[in-house]
C-alpha cells in the first residue's frame, strides 16, 4: 500500500528458496540452490607413493571400495542436485544426514564439525570467470582415515594445481595421507581468495579514479554494487580463519601433527586475507563519502561561478534599469553622448569587478 501511495512501481517478490524446506525434518537431504536438477558425476583419484590412478563414472558400490583401501582416495562428487544419489552415497560412508543436508544447502555458512571417524567442513570456493567476474561455489569436504570426500556444485574449481601435483608426483602430497590432501584442497581455496581480493582492489582503484575525474550518477551505482559484493564476500571468507584454527587445535587422530604445521601456514594466509578484506571493506564504504564530497565540491564550483556572474551583472542591470525608465525629467536622457557614457561606465564596472575577483582568487 505504501509504495502505491507514493506512486512507486510494485516490486516483484523473489521466489523463496527455503519455502520447500519449511516443515521438513532435520537431516532431510533437500537441495537448496539455483542450479537445475542433474545427475552427479564422480571422479576418484587414488594414489600412493608409487602410482596414482583416476577413474570416472563409478557406481556407489565401486566408490565405496576406496573407503578402506590401502591408497589415499580423493572422491570428488560434482553436482549436488541429485539428492537420491547424495543420500545413497552418504549411507554407504555412514555419514550423518545432518552433514548431507549441509552439503546440498548452498546457503550454509562455512563451518567445521567433528564426528567420530570423520571431520566435515563447508567452505565457499571463489574464483574469477573469463569475464573477471567473481563466481562463488558452495562446496563441502569430509575427511576420513584414507579418504577425502568432496561435494561441489559445478565442474569448475581451483584444484588444478593439486591434481597436477598428484599426477606429476610433485611435492610431498604423494607421500602423505588424507589429512594432507584435505589441507592441500583447503589451501588451494584460501590461496585463490588472494586473486579475488586483487580483483576487488583493482575495482576500487578504478572507482577512485572515476570519483575524482568525473563523478557521474552511474558511479554511485557501481560503488553501491561493490559494497554489497564486498560484504557478501566477507561473509563467506571471514569464518575461514576460525575454521583453520579449529583444525589446528583439534585432537582428532585424523589430523597428524605434521599436517598441523602446514595448517598454521594456511592460518597465516587467512589472517592476511581477513586484514586485506577489512581494509577493502572500509575503502568501499568510504568511496561513497568521497563521491558525495566530490559532487558537493562540484556543485559548489557551479554555485561559485553563478554567484560571480550574478554579482557582475547586478550593478549593470541596475544601471540599465534606471536609464530604461520612461520619465521625461531625466537630464541624462537628452545628453548627446549619454548612451556612450553609460556603456563606458558599464564596461569599466565589468572589468573592475573581474580584476577584483581575480585578486581575491575567486576566479
Amino acid at each position: 500500500m505504501a509504495r502505491r501511495k507514493l506512486g512507486l512501481p510494485k516490486r516483484k517478490k523473489k521466489a523463496s528458496r527455503v519455502q520447500g524446506k519449511l516443515g521438513s525434518a532435520p537431516g532431510t537431504v533437500s537441495y537448496l540452490g539455483n542450479k537445475e536438477k542433474s545427475d552427479s558425476e564422480v571422479f576418484v583419484i587414488s594414489y600412493d607413493e608409487e602410482e596414482s590412478t583416476t577413474k570416472t563414472h563409478l557406481k556407489v558400490d565401486e566408490i565405496l571400495n576406496y573407503r578402506k583401501g590401502p591408497k589415499t582416495a580423493w572422491i570428488n562428487v560434482i553436482g549436488i542436485t541429485d539428492e537420491v544419489f547424495i543420500e545413497e552415497l552418504g549411507k554407504g560412508f555412514e555419514l550423518n544426514n545432518l552433514i548431507l543436508e549441509d552439503a546440498v544447502n548452498t546457503d550454509q555458512r562455512p563451518k567445521i564439525d567433528e564426528y567420530e571417524g570423520y571431520i566435515f567442513g563447508v567452505f565457499k570456493m571463489l574464483y574469477l570467470n573469463e569475464n573477471d567476474e567473481i563466481v562463488p561455489e558452495h562446496m563441502a569436504m569430509v575427511l576420513m582415515e584414507n579418504t577425502v570426500l568432496v561435494f561441489q556444485e559445478v565442474k569448475e574449481d581451483v584444484f588444478h594445481g593439486v591434481r597436477n601435483r598428484i599426477e606429476a608426483k610433485s611435492g610431498r602430497i604423494r607421500t602423505r595421507g588424507a589429512d594432507y590432501l584435505f589441507f592441500a584442497l583447503l589451501d588451494a581455496i584460501i590461496d585463490n581468495y588472494f586473486l579475488v581480493l586483487e580483483q576487488i582492489n583493482h575495482r576500487i582503484e578504478l572507482l577512485e579514479d572515476e570519483v575524482y575525474a568525473n563523478p557521474k550518477p552511474i558511479v554511485a551505482q557501481h560503488i553501491q554494487q561493490l559494497k554489497k559484493e564486498v560484504l557478501k564476500i566477507r561473509r563467506w571468507i571471514y569464518p575461514v580463519k576460525e575454521l583453520v584454527s579449529r583444525l589446528i587445535d583439534s585432537e582428532s587422530p585424523l589430523i597428524k601433527h605434521d599436517t598441523k604445521l602446514f595448517l598454521r601456514d594456511a592460518l597465516d594466509h587467512s589472517l592476511e586475507i581477513n586484514e586485506s578484506l577489512q581494509i577493502y571493506r572500509e575503502m568501499s564504504m568510504s568511496l561513497m563519502e568521497m563521491y558525495m564530497s566530490n559532487m558537493s565540491n562540484k556543485m559548489n564550483e557551479v554555485m561559485k561561478v553563478l554567484t560571480i556572474m550574478a554579482s557582475i551583472f547586478i550593478p549593470l542591470t541596475f544601471i540599465a534599469g534606471v536609464y530604461g525608465m520612461n520619465f521625461e525629467n531625466m537630464p541624462e536622457l537628452h545628453y548627446e553622448y549619454g548612451y556612450y557614457v553609460v556603456w563606458v561606465v558599464m564596461i569599466l564596472l565589468f572589468v573592475g569587478m573581474l580584476i577584483y575577483f581575480k585578486r581575491k582568487d575567486w576566479l
